[in-house]
């Protein structure tokens, strides 16, 4: 049985003494303070004195080693025993090949595929437990926002493509019924497999059915009941005034 040692570093290669204070400050604040997180690398230590990791590159594989603790690029915070491996050093090495295929450089993403991804699946290898959360929290919690962001989107964008499908159903439908009823009005000879007038009537019904159904849409103002109810009182009183004309020329 072997340890395996997880080494933590505060990620300080940006190239500016301002962002790696910065960066610094940050780890001292979210991780220190209150236990949350920050921006770390990490490597793995098993058999030996070097520690195994995964960086970009733009070909061949993005598995290294170096020294323990002594990796140049960034600044050296503290290291974590994760438990003992049952492999043997013929078993670590056998892994470490594996994974320099399955992980090539070109493929590293910040928050997707970084180092800290790497040595979760090294440790799910090896047999022991994985890194402490707080190492990648904020890789996980910015990758996780990403694919919220991506869902959405996709969400969105297919709304707008159902409601324009939509859209070109009813436009269709009701340009059939405008030109069936146009050509019933104009007496055009009714050809094979065309509607006869009592067909043209129903389409004619379903297309007034289907235009009051879009009207309908729009609530009504104040202004436009006002207006229904003087109509429906005057086509009253001129009903009643018919009746009354009625009444007087059956007596003369």
């Amino acid at each position: 049985m072997a340890e395996v040692v997880l080494h933590i570093y505060d990620v300080t290669n940006s190239g500016s003494d301002k962002t790696n204070n910065t960066i610094l400050q940050i780890n001292r604040f979210f991780k220190d303070g209150i236990g949350l997180g920050g921006i770390f690398h990490s490597a793995l230590q098993v058999y030996g004195t070097d520690e195994w990791s995964y960086g970009y590159c733009e070909q061949g594989t993005g598995v290294f080693s170096c020294p323990s603790g002594k990796n140049p690029m960034y600044t050296y915070r503290e290291k974590v025993v994760l438990g003992k491996t049952d492999c043997t050093i013929f078993m670590v090495n056998q892994i470490l090949r594996e994974l320099s295929r399955e992980w090539p450089g070109h493929t590293y993403d910040l928050l997707a595929k970084n180092c800290n991804h790497f040595c979760d699946v090294l440790c799910d290898r090896l047999g022991v437990p994985k890194i402490p959360g707080w190492v990648n929290r904020f890789a996980n919690a910015g990758d996780t926002a990403l694919e919220v962001a991506g869902n959405t989107a996709m969400r969105i964008k297919q709304a707008k493509t159902e409601l324009v499908s939509a859209s070109k159903v009813a436009y269709r439908f009701l340009s059939n019924v405008t030109s069936n009823v146009t050509n019933g009005v104009n007496g055009s000879p009714q050809r094979q497999g065309s509607l006869n007038k009592s067909e043209n009537g129903n389409f004619r019904l379903q297309g007034t059915w289907f235009k009051g159904l879009l009207n309908t849409a729009k609530p009504s103002t104040s202004r436009d009941i006002e207006n229904k109810d003087e109509d429906a009182n005057h086509a009253i009183t001129n009903q009643q005034k018919q009746n009354h004309d009625s009444k007087v020329l059956l007596f003369q």
